[in-house]
């Protein structure tokens, strides 16, 4: 299975959801590569508490370096062995394997994109799509040059028979909503962008579902006056009619993680450990693992009716 986590804006919480619902598919014993396809600032290494990577690695060994045919295996880092959090250290031997493919150290945007590049980045998924269960690939935000390789290799004839599934990350506002719909259906958007790369239309909207981020907890609102959580409980329907309307809705919905101040001040892959510390929120390591379990679900991603 290949998962692209996608945005139309920064901010979304894309990489930190997407490292944290790869690291609950590794509890569940699914081994997961996550690439860090945000060229210009690669830092996945970040997420993964791994100092030495933390703005990509040195060396040109990097993503961007082998799409561009300066290196011909880029570098696969096991994050369990080289992570300085003991606590992700000693995840349990079960649990599926977890390798990071980061970016370069003082990385760049791709001027182009040739054919050459969207090659290589072809046989880079094949393979990886190969040695493990799942191949997370955190896209950088908006039309990028990032987005543009991975709807072109994709519509490639090789990846007819794959799973390929694409995560739309976008915030709980208006603004967020209007610019995530845009990068689905909008002009140079995914599906327009992946019939002209060869995809099927039909069979790409199939695959492409929504995650909302940094939700508020409408219900718990207890303190605010009665005049203003009414107000939050009607911009909150308001929302929902609006996602409705842009065809992001609940039909199309993956899941959503909730307001989590671990997440506001420290973007970290969050432990089971960190809950029973009473440092995070039980229910957004249950939205973590929720949105895992549904991204490994045959059912949810029936075709829509």
């Amino acid at each position: 299975m290949i998962v692209f986590a996608i945005s139309d804006k920064g901010g979304t919480g894309r990489s930190v959801t997407s490292a944290n619902i790869g690291y609950r598919m590794c509890v569940r014993g699914k081994s997961v590569a996550y690439l860090d396809f945000d060229f210009g600032s690669p830092t996945a290494g970040a997420l993964f508490e791994i100092d030495s990577v933390e703005s990509g690695v040195v060396g040109g060994t990097g993503l961007h370096s082998y799409l561009t045919g300066q290196v011909g295996v880029p570098a696969r880092i096991d994050v369990r062995h080289k992570t300085d959090r003991r606590e992700l250290q000693r995840m349990r031997t079960r649990t599926g394997k977890l390798a990071l493919l980061p970016g370069d150290l003082g990385g760049a945007e791709f001027a182009k994109v040739d054919q050459e590049v969207v090659r290589r980045c072809a046989e880079l998924l094949l393979t990886i799509e190969q040695d493990f269960d799942v191949c997370l690939v955190d896209v950088s935000a908006g039309r990028s040059m990032a987005l543009e390789i991975a709807v072109r290799a994709t519509g490639l004839r090789p990846f007819t028979a794959k799973t390929v599934r694409w995560l739309v990350f976008h915030r709980w506002t208006r603004q967020h909503i209007v610019a995530a719909a845009g990068l689905v259906h909008g002009p140079h958007g995914v599906v327009e962008s992946g019939a002209v790369a060869g995809h099927d239309p039909r069979v790409l909207l199939e695959n492409i579902r929504f995650v909302r981020t940094v939700v508020p907890r409408v219900n718990e609102a207890t303190d605010v006056s009665g005049l203003q959580a009414a107000w939050l409980h009607e911009q909150n329907a308001r929302l929902k009619r609006l996602a409705a309307e842009y065809r992001i809705g609940a039909g199309v919905l993956l899941g959503e993680t909730p307001i989590d101040p671990v997440l506001q001040w420290r973007e970290q892959l969050i432990l089971d450990i960190d809950v029973m510390q009473g440092i995070a929120k039980e229910d957004t390591v249950e939205a973590f693992g929720s949105l895992a379990n549904r991204v490994l679900s045959e059912s949810i991603w029936q075709p829509l009716q």
